[in-house]
């Protein structure tokens, strides 16, 4: 900020939905560099540079902008997991097993959204949000699904369903992403890579699925 600027005349250059925008992301870069979610809504008002009022013209309280934080999460996220399955032939076994690394990968290195994303907030999302399947391809789960999906087809799988696999797919990657963001995959077993126990566990599961069909 410069000496001639004030926060209302940041505020002022913003329009209606770049002041939201800015809003979300100062208060994502606060999470990001304390580790927690504990700041005032005066610190995101500080950090992007507008009056301490500013934040109340579109989030009603602190939980609402967390909230909207939580989204840029999972749009983040989102990226990543479209990135990476661009990277690999539509259904093989190295396009899940790298979703599920990419999964793990943002989690661990996204400790301080982690409550946001998977806990109360992330559930108000899932709960408030009315999921289509087709609509959803290529989001979060619903990228694994199709994955799955696109991997049963060639397999020729049809005694389990792709939801059912792709679920115990996501239980496992869950398990893993809880152990190490919780430290206790260090604890109790250092010398696991949490990566390859991940790609381990994943290859053993399908080869078992296609075994038995």
């Amino acid at each position: 900020m410069s000496a001639n600027s004030s926060p209302r005349s940041n505020e002022s250059s913003y329009h209606h939905g770049d002041l939201r925008n800015a809003l979300i992301v100062a208060a994502a870069e606060l999470i990001e560099s304390s580790g927690a979610d504990d700041f005032a809504m005066i610190d995101a008002a500080r950090r992007a540079g507008v009056s301490s009022a500013a934040p109340y013209r579109h989030f009603k309280d602190k939980e609402e902008l967390l909230l909207s934080v939580g989204e840029l999460g999972f749009y983040a996220l989102d990226c990543e997991l479209n990135r990476v399955a661009a990277q690999h032939e539509r259904g093989s076994v190295d396009a899940i097993i790298a979703l599920g690394q990419c999964y793990l990968r943002f989690v661990s290195e996204r400790p301080a959204f982690f409550g946001l994303m998977w806990g109360e907030h992330g559930n108000n999302m899932f709960y408030e949000a009315e999921l289509d399947y087709a609509q959803q391809e290529n989001n979060g789960f619903f990228q694994l699904l199709g994955q799955v999906g696109a991997w049963c087809a060639k397999e020729d799988v049809t005694r389990t369903s792709p939801l059912e696999i792709a679920m115990t797919l996501w239980s496992i990657g869950m398990g893993l992403c809880h152990l190490t963001f919780n430290r206790q995959m260090g604890r109790f077993a250092p010398e696991v890579d949490p990566y390859q126990l991940l790609e381990n566990s994943g290859r053993r599961y399908l080869r078992g699925i296609v075994e038995e069909k």
